[in-house]
């Protein structure tokens, strides 16, 4: 199966968590294939990607806290959608320290609260809520995690993950596995990148801020490892598995990985490294401060989307650098933000399409 763009042309759908980096792509994605999106979140944080490309303009957009049950309840009721994207998430694991329980709150009793209230829509087949890969039990080994692996997390963030990955379990089997209910699918991403990223304390960000204000980049855990991918390829698989579920396909309500090709699982200092070459300036120092724990080696095993579901990678890490930079450099040059984001993704699209096309015929 490609992403069909007739499957979306006047869907429904709902986004939570639209105003942050990852729900702008994806909702520009789905309006660019004709989806009438409603989006609820809080209000973004500027500058952000969400006021550049005038997305509030696109779609029904609902400022919104998920934590609060009721209101929840009022716009998924009022949205009557037929596919709901669950995104919304304190995403941060340092903000976690700081914050725990306004982690657990958002992350676990905010999934909850959407998920119950998809319970109650007329029309509803597809559910797919977002996790991370930071919810596993990361051992800090040199083998990738399975989807069948266990939940963990050392610090509040990735145990949140953890814990709504079981709300999620225990939803699916308790409320959304009956004849005619919607279907519902977990999926876990690597380290998401790409233009538009404005988030405190990550490191493209930080990398594209330090190069724009003329400072050298401070970078803390120069050797860990992470599972990079451009934002589009972890939003394809999500559109996958949607089209999957919209059909009743109940082999894809389970959980699912979606993660880079083994070579681009790579170390901080050479995303950094890349980036600074690539744009043509910049510098960065080791931040050698004491940090508190962040895991510094974690791989995806993504065998069950490439031999289930067809899914696999577009295109490598390093042109995943070419876009980001491409992205900002134009961005900072005066483009109109919406309309690169539109190149990029329509290109995208067609990128795509080969590769799910080539695996298929493989």
């Amino acid at each position: 199966m490609l992403v069909d763009p007739a499957h979306w042309a006047g869907r429904r759908v709902l986004v939570t968590g639209h105003t942050g980096f990852k729900g702008v792509w994806l909702s520009l994605w789905l309006r660019e294939m004709g989806a009438e999106v409603t989006g609820l979140a809080l209000a973004q944080e500027e500058p952000s990607l969400f006021s550049q490309a005038a997305l509030g303009n696109l779609i029904d957009h609902v400022v919104g806290d998920i934590r609060d049950a009721g209101l929840v309840d009022d716009v998924i009721a009022r949205a009557r959608p037929q596919t709901v994207f669950h995104l919304a998430a304190q995403p941060l694991v340092r903000l976690s320290y700081d914050c725990p329980r306004e982690t657990f709150a958002t992350n676990v009793v905010g999934t909850v609260n959407v998920l119950d209230a998809c319970r109650r829509v007329e029309g509803l087949d597809a559910i797919v809520a977002v996790t991370s890969d930071k919810c596993y039990e990361n051992r800090e080994w040199v083998w990738p995690y399975r989807e069948s692996d266990p939940m963990g997390g050392h610090d509040p963030y990735s145990a949140s993950k953890g814990a709504a990955e079981l709300a999620i379990s225990a939803y699916r089997n308790s409320f959304f596995d009956a004849p005619g209910s919607p279907l519902l699918a977990s999926v876990r991403a690597g380290n998401v990148i790409g233009g538009g990223d404005w988030a405190k304390d990550r490191l493209v960000p930080d990398i594209v801020r330090a190069i724009i204000e003329h400072r050298s980049v401070q970078i803390r855990a120069p050797k860990a490892i992470r599972p990079w991918q451009h934002v589009l390829e972890a939003l394809g698989g999500y559109i996958l598995i949607a089209q999957h579920l919209a059909l009743g396909e109940r082999w894809a309500a389970s959980a699912w990985n979606f993660g880079p090709a083994a070579q681009d699982t790579r170390p901080v200092d050479w995303i950094v490294r890349k980036m600074i070459d690539r744009w043509g300036q910049g510098s960065f120092e080791i931040d050698d401060a004491p940090q508190r724990h962040e895991a510094h080696l974690l791989k995806l095993d993504c065998t069950k989307a490439y031999s289930e579901l067809g899914w696999r990678p577009a295109f490598d890490l390093a042109r995943t650098i070419d876009w980001i930079v491409d992205w900002h450099k134009q961005v900072d040059q005066g483009a109109d933000a919406l309309q690169l984001t539109r190149k990029q993704i329509l290109n995208y699209m067609a990128l795509f399409d080969a590769a799910l096309t080539q695996g298929s015929n493989q």
